[in-house]
């Protein structure tokens, strides 16, 4: 027997194995270490972000403001789903207001035309937006980058038409009035007040969803569908069905904003869902920020108050200001941020924060 027992070679083998054990063991405690602290991070975001949701009515004395505060909530809704699907999964889509007529038109519908409950109706009009999503997807997702953007602007404008054209279910161009408010036993939510923590409450709800799904295993297979396909698709990421799912919850998302949208509104017409309405969604979700979930509540905020501003103050300066002219300072003030925050508000705030306490 050899007088080095076990051989030398052998115990280097070992050790070296035993090295790459620890070396992974710390990465994976590491690993625990981040997404603990980042879950932190968010657990702390969100409690503050719904301490000043609950808190604002106080401050918004203004009739017209709070009215501005709940479609800032409605659009926070929407512009949530086109995060998940453009900014986590890298899927373009250029006709999401279809989405969100879709689920407003079945909740009008089957309230004015059917007498059906309107929670009953949200509910439909959620399966019924889900299942128009997930047949558009099968052969919609076959096409690639700027044919896929083309096939979503195509959608959108067939379905717009389609809410004009069938006038005796839609009401066609003239719109649909009558719907009810949401009620709850006897308690009916017909003031803003109410309105607004019945929106916001959903706001808060869906963000939390979307928090968790984006920081799961789900989040990070699609993080990488957005980095590449063929990489992700490599590694054992379903691409073609999870590209599918996340047009589903995005399209259900969208569902709920057009439901609560058409009972605030208790009316609806074509032009509430036109090719104008997808672009300003996808420019909510870019002015945010695409890759964040934040983005949404602060690309909506951020975009429908420019709009208010702009309203408010360009007929000072040109008395016989338009709607082109509204139009125009709109997409400067909109370029302006997009130059000086690329990657959207949220990631350019921080990052602004950061650069002030190293200095």
């Amino acid at each position: 027997m050899s007088k080095h027992w076990p051989p030398r070679r052998q115990t280097s083998r070992v050790l070296e194995t035993l090295e790459v054990l620890r070396q992974n063991q710390a990465f994976r405690v590491l690993e625990t270490l981040k997404v603990l602290r980042k879950v932190s991070r968010n657990a702390l975001a969100f409690l503050t972000f719904a301490l000043v949701v609950g808190t604002l009515p106080l401050w918004l004395h203004s009739p017209y403001l709070l009215s501005t505060a709940i479609f800032i909530g409605i659009f926070t809704i929407v512009t949530l789903g086109l995060c998940l699907l453009m900014g986590y999964a890298g899927q373009v889509s250029l006709g999401h207001a279809a989405f969100w007529g879709i689920g407003a038109y079945t909740s009008a519908i089957l309230t004015v035309k059917l007498g059906v409950s309107p929670w009953l109706a949200m509910i439909i009009g959620v399966a019924v937006t889900s299942g128009v999503a997930y047949l558009i997807a099968i052969p919609i997702f076959r096409l690639r980058e700027h044919y896929l953007a083309m096939a979503t602007l195509g959608l959108g404008i067939i379905v717009t038409l389609a809410f004009g054209e069938f006038r005796e279910l839609t009401g066609g161009p003239s719109g649909l009035p009558g719907v009810p408010r949401l009620t709850v036993g006897s308690f009916i939510f017909d003031g803003d007040v109410e309105y607004y923590y019945l929106v916001w409450g959903v706001v808060l709800l869906l963000i939390g969803l979307s928090l968790n799904i984006v920081n799961s295993r789900v989040g990070r297979a699609l993080r990488a569908l957005h980095a590449s396909e063929a990489a992700a698709a490599s590694i054992g990421v379903d691409a073609s069905r999870l590209k599918l799912q996340v047009l589903v919850l995005s399209a259900a998302y969208a569902s709920v904003a057009g439901s609560l949208y058409v009972h605030y509104m208790q009316f609806v017409s074509p032009h509430a869902f036109d090719f104008g309405v997808s672009v300003r969604l996808v420019v909510m979700a870019a002015v945010g920020g695409l890759a964040s979930v934040w983005g949404a509540p602060f690309g909506a905020a951020a975009v429908m108050l420019v709009t208010v501003l702009l309203r408010e103050a360009l007929p000072l300066v040109i008395p016989n200001a338009s709607g082109e002219h509204i139009t125009i300072f709109y997409g400067l003030v909109l370029i302006l941020i997009m130059i000086f925050m690329p990657e959207g508000l949220t990631r350019g705030v921080i990052e602004s924060f950061r650069r002030n306490a190293r200095s």
